[in-house]
């Protein structure tokens, strides 16, 4: 399937028709601490991670594609809602804590056209977002260029990744870490 999938994309098919962006998340340090933790108190946590993390998807308009243990991945017709929908899990995450892990999410959003099979999404856009969420640190958002092209003027810091390099991501990759802008009083 990856192969006629890699074919079909370097000949231009199987691309999808509509832009799409696509985030994941992941929970920095979860499985170390969930090997510790045990089983019950680790579902416990990633219970209250699910509830959060999806409503911020569901109320910027995204779709959870599907579950990933400690992750997930999401789709949003705007990226600008993406970015949203993962500032406002980390807000949300910040106020949990369970026998001494703070779960700390990083997320990576890119804006492509994917193909859709099914309710899923595969192909390079997909890879792409994911390996930003790889590179990521603890509640750190890092998004590609065309996502940063279409964020709000003012409406969070932007930063730069200097070099960035990752398997099955174009090595001309722009990539930025986003925050959300701090209100002023």
């Amino acid at each position: 399937m990856q192969v006629i999938q890699a074919l079909s994309e370097s000949r231009g098919r199987g691309r999808g028709q509509e832009d799409v962006a696509i985030l994941f998340t992941d929970l920095v340090d979860f499985s170390a601490w969930a090997l510790k933790a045990g089983d019950e108190t680790a579902l416990g946590l990633l219970r209250q991670v699910g509830e959060t993390v999806e409503g911020a998807v569901r109320s910027r308009d995204g779709k959870v594609v599907k579950r990933l243990g400690d992750g997930l991945m999401a789709a949003f017709s705007e990226p600008a809602e993406a970015v949203e929908a993962a500032c406002e899990a980390q807000s949300g995450l910040s106020r949990v804590e369970v026998d001494g892990y703070r779960p700390e999410l990083r997320a990576g959003v890119h804006l492509g056209r994917p193909r859709k099979m099914g309710g899923d999404y595969l192909g390079v856009d997909v890879n792409i977002a994911a390996r930003l969420m790889d590179a990521g640190s603890g509640n750190e958002i890092l998004v590609s260029a065309p996502v940063c092209e279409k964020l709000r003027e003012g409406a969070f810091d932007v930063s730069k990744k200097r070099f960035f390099r990752a398997k099955g991501a174009p090595k001309d990759l722009q990539v930025f870490s986003v925050k959300p802008r701090a209100a002023t009083a």
